[in-house]
């Protein structure tokens, strides 16, 4: 199990998907080294983002290692049904319940004290539109580090796409401590340039 350690299905929808055999049908790469990690939305432990779909995650080689360049560096793929509106309210709204429920999901496991968890927040601005986006955003989400139990700060930036044929809306989010400026990003940007609607 990574340790994101999300158990987001319940037990009869893990019946019907098993996020290591499902197979996407659009093309998201998988960088050497990197994993993956699958599951259904909405999701259990933030139940109030009101999408339906699939989460479909890439974690980099040095996610949860504290002294890597890689550290808390990863990109998860919404894949949506239908059209799905949003706009800077939205998406602070929706990574503030979904960085808030995975916190307190692992707060046990990482034996973090209740009164060491504080309010995530998070702030986000509508910016020029990256190739072939509908839109982009960017912004931040400060929340608690549960691995280290400190605070941290991700950067973030989000991308909206539709793929009209399969009548799905994609949302994309990079995501890293580390300035838009680190090497790191380069490895996130590319997944999402690489990205098409179908598999082939």
């Amino acid at each position: 199990m990574l340790t994101l350690c999300i158990s987001s299905l319940s037990s009869n929808a893990q019946v019907e998907f098993d996020g290591h055999k499902w197979e996407a049908p659009y093309h998201f790469s998988i960088p050497n080294n990197w994993t993956v990690e699958r599951f259904l939305i909405p999701i259990s432990f933030a139940p109030q983002i009101s999408y339906k779909g699939v989460e479909d995650i890439r974690f980099s080689p040095g996610w949860a290692k504290v002294k890597s360049d890689e550290y808390w560096t990863y990109a998860f793929l919404w894949y949506l049904d239908g059209t799905a509106k949003t706009d800077t309210k939205i998406i602070a709204g929706n990574l503030k319940a979904y960085y808030t429920g995975l916190i307190a999901a692992n707060a046990d496991s990482y034996k973090v004290p209740a009164g060491m968890i504080t309010p995530v927040i998070t702030a986000f601005k509508k910016v020029p539109n990256d190739t072939g986006d509908l839109e982009t955003y960017n912004g931040t989400i400060e929340m608690l580090d549960y691995m280290q139990q400190k605070p941290i700060t991700l950067n973030c930036i989000v991308h909206l796409r539709l793929c009209p044929e399969e009548k799905k809306t994609i949302m994309f989010y990079e995501l890293s401590p580390k300035p838009l400026t680190h090497k790191v990003w380069s490895d996130l940007n590319q997944l999402w340039t690489d990205f098409k609607c179908k598999k082939n």
